[in-house]
């Protein structure tokens, strides 16, 4: 592909992954407005963002799977009209049920997206120039949490609807923009859907999450034996072994068994789920900062963004280099990075330039992890048929990951005696865990780009030996 095609193209997955970021960041200012205007209490109103990650959870996969399948663009368009759709209900919804379909519908169109783009970028980019490609893409995710709360201001002085019905034309511009720029070709392959493991695939994901985001992190051991969480837990567990066997005999899994037969996907996966849990903690840096400088969480929000806006940038510097020294070099550099950021909130006495400098500090390895340095590594790995649906894996462990680490740090935060004390040691039990991930990470293999032509068009490609060791 040329240089002036790969510009347009990329600015089609750059603006659809924010697409489907900002509507997670964006959902926040929206909440106060939407919970007056139907008389919601607390717990309705979390749903309204939990519904959507849950549906980003189960979709993933299977659309990951159906892109492979059935061809990028196809794909792409699907879920970004899917997400149109999602908007469109949010803005014309009369009842609290229609906020939980348009979401959920929302979820699952913006799940598609991003596995959907880093394939793309594997099948059409030459690999010396993936690496800053998936670091831009990475970048996203810090730039939407910058103008979410931005958007949301200036369109709440008009009411809550126009934050989801500027979506309506985005949208639409996207799909002429896929229809024209994204490759179309899937595998070629006239083997049947796996419906049988999509849909336990769907059950254990749900079963699962619902458990773990209903964890009391203050009574972990009471919470377990609730209604609330042991049966969802049980049976996400219980159809992990019929899933694993479903996948075994179908024709073209959603999940190729084969894929954990690869050394260097084994240990992708574990550093993912690592990594997702040190993403969460992120999430409770600004409780850190309310009890231990006794700021507002307003305030304490604000004094992150320093550390929001290093992370935009250095998931793109990451990805250029990754493209200049391969992904396990940056990986094995950003974990330290990680543990250094903290054990300063785990061990220094918090300020406020240790709280920003901390979170600053954190923020730089975790941004240079999520952008290229895991996805390059698995599309390496990956055969063109497989692209998409390795990358749904890694958001699958990502976000287990993810829901692990809240449950780590409200519980050690809370066995600790919360406040300050606890806060602390949770994070110094996120620093153990990123020292074994780093252990981990020391087995991978360096992949070193090779200056390349773009890839071949492999839209009609017989299926190939997916996997190396």
């Amino acid at each position: 592909m040329s240089q002036i095609s790969q510009k347009p193209l990329m600015a089609v997955l750059f603006v659809g992954v924010l697409m489907g970021a900002l509507d997670l960041a964006i959902i926040g200012p929206a909440l106060p407005a939407i919970q007056s205007d139907f008389n919601l209490d607390n717990r309705d109103l979390s749903w309204l963002f939990t519904v959507y990650v849950l549906a980003q959870l189960i979709g993933t996969p299977l659309f990951a799977k159906a892109s492979d399948k059935y061809g990028r663009r196809n794909v792409y368009l699907v879920c970004v009209a899917g997400f149109g759709l999602g908007s469109l209900l949010l803005v014309l919804a009369s009842s609290y049920e229609t906020l939980l379909l348009g979401r959920t519908v929302q979820g699952l169109g913006a799940s598609g997206i991003f596995p959907v783009a880093a394939a793309v970028i594997g099948d059409t980019f030459p690999k010396e120039k993936q690496g800053s490609a998936l670091g831009l893409i990475g970048a996203v995710f810090g730039l939407a949490f910058l103008l979410g709360p931005v958007l949301g201001g200036i369109l709440l002085r008009y009411s809550w609807q126009w934050l989801f019905l500027i979506n309506l034309p985005i949208a639409l511009g996207l799909l002429v923009a896929a229809w024209r720029l994204l490759p179309s070709g899937g595998s070629g392959q006239s083997l049947p859907f796996d419906w049988a493991g999509g849909v336990l695939l769907t059950a254990l994901l749900f079963g699962i999450a619902v458990g773990v985001t209903n964890l009391d992190t203050a009574d972990i051991a009471g919470s377990l034996v609730s209604l609330q969480v042991w049966p969802f837990l049980l049976a996400g567990i219980a159809l992990l072994p019929l899933f694993w066997r479903a996948e075994k005999s179908a024709a073209d899994p959603i999940i190729r068994p084969t894929f954990f037969a690869a050394r260097q996907i084994r240990l992708v996966m574990l550093i993912a789920a690592g990594l997702g849990a040190l993403e969460c903690a992120q999430v409770f840096f600004p409780a850190l900062g309310v009890a231990a400088l006794g700021i507002t969480e307003s305030t304490a929000a604000w004094l992150m963004l320093p550390g929001v806006f290093v992370m935009m940038v250095v998931s793109i510097l990451a990805g250029k280099l990754v493209d200049a020294l391969g992904p396990t070099r940056v990986i094995q550099v950003s974990l330290g990075i990680v543990l250094a950021g903290l054990l300063v909130y785990a061990l220094a006495g918090i300020t406020y330039v240790t709280f920003i400098g901390g979170g600053m500090i954190v923020g730089v390895g975790v941004a240079a992890l999520l952008g290229a340095p895991l996805r390059y590594i698995l599309l390496e790995e990956a055969s063109p048929e497989d692209r998409a649906s390795t990358q749904g894996l890694l958001n699958i462990f990502l976000a287990v990951g993810q829901l692990s680490g809240a449950a780590i740090v409200g519980a050690v935060a809370t066995s600790a005696g919360g406040g300050t004390t606890g806060y602390q040691a949770s994070f110094g039990v996120l620093a153990v865990i990123t020292v074994v991930i780093g252990g981990i990470a020391l087995g991978l293999r360096n992949v070193r780009p090779k200056i390349a032509g773009p890839a071949p068009d492999t839209a009609g490609a017989q299926p190939v030996d997916p996997f190396r060791n």
